[in-house]
């Protein structure tokens, strides 16, 4: 059952009202609030060990197709390639514990009312 209010003088704004059978409101603390507000540091984490990948990719793919000369040069990009291919695994290990944060955090709030509703 839905009704609309209008003004009496034109060119006001009209209001349409559907009636709610039922109304959840989720108390939520401080704390989790900053922790909405704030989001997840998980696209943080992919994004650097995606970057760090590519670039350890890059490194390799020019280590195994071009001759080098120099050894102190190798030896820089092979360091950079062992630390990219490093780094980009620690980074996805990091997300991937971490993203499920925010969606953790939102059904511990949620089940707050099927908890209330069996009591």
């Amino acid at each position: 059952m839905s009704r609309s209010i209008t003004s009496a003088r034109p060119g006001e704004l009209v209001i349409n009202k559907g009636k709610v059978d039922s109304l959840n409101i989720y108390e939520v603390t401080e704390d989790e609030l900053e922790k909405l507000e704030k989001g997840g540091s998980d696209p943080i984490f992919l994004n650097f060990a995606i970057f760090t990948i590519s670039i350890a990719i890059s490194f390799l793919i020019t280590l195994f197709t071009t001759k080098i000369e120099s050894d102190r040069v190798y030896i820089v990009f092979l360091i950079i390639t062992i630390i990219g291919f490093l780094s980009g695994i620690i980074l996805l290990i990091i997300w991937w514990k971490s993203r499920h944060s925010i969606k953790d955090l939102v059904q511990k709030i949620k089940k707050r009312i099927w908890q209330m509703s069996t009591k």
